[in-house]
């Protein structure tokens, strides 16, 4: 085979485990969504589950690593993996930004009579197309009050996410050139960055939520909001989880200058979820 050998891991549990703990959750989920409380614990189980698993075949592509099993060939393949969960996240993200600018574009001109022949006007005769939408069209929806100052927390989170990129970029570099101290002092700084941003966000949806009105509830406005947002704090909660992991193992001198794929695919992850956000910032907060 060109290329070298290809290792083959042995017979492996934790794909099945990690199936029926997915099934779980989502019994849970909607259990939880239609018959009470009782769904929370399964959804929980599940959840429970999943990180377990995640973590102990996590342990063991390590101990892989670690024994020098992995070739050039195995490294491609991670590679492409990686490449792949990240365009997958690219279109998850798409289809929510998708849905923004379908809104913005179509569905307001629309209910403000634009190419509806006066149907629009006549069940909402003094609806005006505006976003955000503070005022919906139909009187049952309550919008949100006021929307939150793009130039105060978003910005600041901003700022945090955009320097996080910076600083694990200078991680990386040290990590290339064997400095381990580097590596490790800067992957310090972006993990802080990181929570800090968490911390931040929670402020501004208790700000939100609280104050403005702004809410689930508070129409498309609401519901776009943050369902984008939302999902990227997700993200950014997980990314954090793995730039602290990533940190755990520089302490435990897990890489070398040049073997460190991990980090890499830690760095990927990270710097997806910052182009995200300048997205979230533009087309979200600002306009």
């Amino acid at each position: 085979m060109s290329g070298g050998s290809y290792y083959v891991p042995a017979t492996s549990r934790w794909p099945i485990l990690a199936s029926l703990a997915l099934g779980l959750m989502m019994v849970g989920t909607g259990t939880w969504l239609v018959h009470g409380s009782i769904g929370s614990l399964i959804m929980l189980a599940g959840l429970v589950s999943i990180l377990a698993i995640m973590a102990l075949w996590f342990r063991d592509v390590i101990r892989e690593s670690m024994d020098g099993l992995y070739d050039s060939q195995m490294d491609r393949s991670f590679r492409w993996g990686m490449a792949w969960f990240i365009f997958s996240e690219v279109m998850f993200f798409a289809a929510f930004f998708g849905a923004l600018f379908y809104v913005r574009t179509f569905a307001l001109p629309w209910l403000d009579g634009e190419g509806a022949k006066g149907v629009t006007a006549l069940l909402w005769p003094d609806f005006t197309a505006s976003w955000p939408l503070l005022n919906p069209p139909d009187p049952s929806i309550q919008g949100p009050e006021h929307i939150l100052d793009p130039w105060k927390l978003p910005l600041i989170n901003t700022l945090l996410l955009v320097t996080s990129s910076i600083t694990l970029t200078f991680s990386h570099e040290a990590l290339k050139k064997g400095d381990r101290y580097g590596a490790h002092t800067w992957l310090v700084v972006t993990v802080l960055f990181g929570a800090v941003f968490i911390c931040i966000q929670g402020i501004e949806y208790y700000e939100a939520w609280v104050h403005l009105g702004l809410t689930l509830q508070a129409g498309i406005y609401g519901s776009t909001f943050f369902m984008l947002t939302g999902f990227h704090g997700l993200h950014v909660i997980i990314g954090t989880i793995i730039l602290f992991t990533l940190l755990q193992r520089v302490k435990k001198g897990h890489f070398d200058a040049h073997n460190h794929f991990a980090f890499e695919a830690g760095a990927w992850y990270w710097h997806f979820v910052d182009v995200v956000w300048i997205g979230l910032f533009l087309f979200v907060y600002v306009f």
